[in-house]
């Protein structure tokens, strides 16, 4: 069985080998083959990563039939993104393991402790949501005004008459692509009242 193996130091100070080495003998001692992906520099909190991104590229492309990491924080730390990351593998049919905390995806209890650990994150995203909930009611209740206060920049708008769209853009601090729908909006509407009178 060819498998991915996945190591990652978050500075190039360090090295990955401590974790190589572990994982070739893992890999060695179940019989497989392996191609090894190694991020130097790069913090686990981030979703993007250069190895990261060629073994889920190589996941995908189906290359591999399981993915070996040392821990599971060398995978990543956000929990959000490593649930996705094993739902994906899980319906693709790719075995996850970590030595580290003993999962095996393989498994019957390694199947448990995902589940377990995808109901987690998705209590912490309803949790999320909740705060999210509750402080914009909170905000709608002292009076706070909420959204974008566009009403202001369109009444600017008149001062960025003969600007270019990109200029009045910088000027109102908005993007290009408002100022042009604004305008249209303006000439649409100044159409109009001539058309009434």
């Amino acid at each position: 069985m060819k498998v991915a193996v996945y190591a990652r130091v978050s500075t190039h100070d360090q090295t990955a080998e401590n974790q190589l080495i572990e994982l070739r003998r893992y890999v060695a001692a179940r019989g497989w083959s392996a191609i090894e992906y190694v991020d130097h520099g790069v913090s686990g909190a981030k979703n993007r990563r250069p190895a990261l991104d060629q073994l889920v590229a190589d996941v995908r492309h189906h290359r591999v039939q399981a993915v070996v990491c040392w821990r599971l924080d060398r995978l990543g730390r956000n929990l959000r993104h490593l649930v996705m990351l094993l739902d994906d593998w899980q319906s693709r049919g790719i075995a996850f393991v970590t030595m580290g905390e003993g999962i095996d995806t393989s498994t019957p209890a390694g199947r448990l402790v995902a589940g377990v650990l995808a109901s987690i994150a998705e209590f912490e995203r309803a949790r999320m949501q909740e705060r999210i909930m509750a402080g914009l009611a909170r905000a709608r209740a002292q009076g706070t005004r909420l959204g974008r206060r566009r009403g202001n920049a369109v009444r600017r708008l008149d001062e960025c008459e003969g600007m270019s769209h990109a200029q009045a853009a910088a000027r109102l601090d908005v993007s290009v692509a408002t100022v042009k729908r604004w305008r249209r909006a303006a000439r649409v509407g100044s159409e109009r009242s001539s058309a009434i009178a």
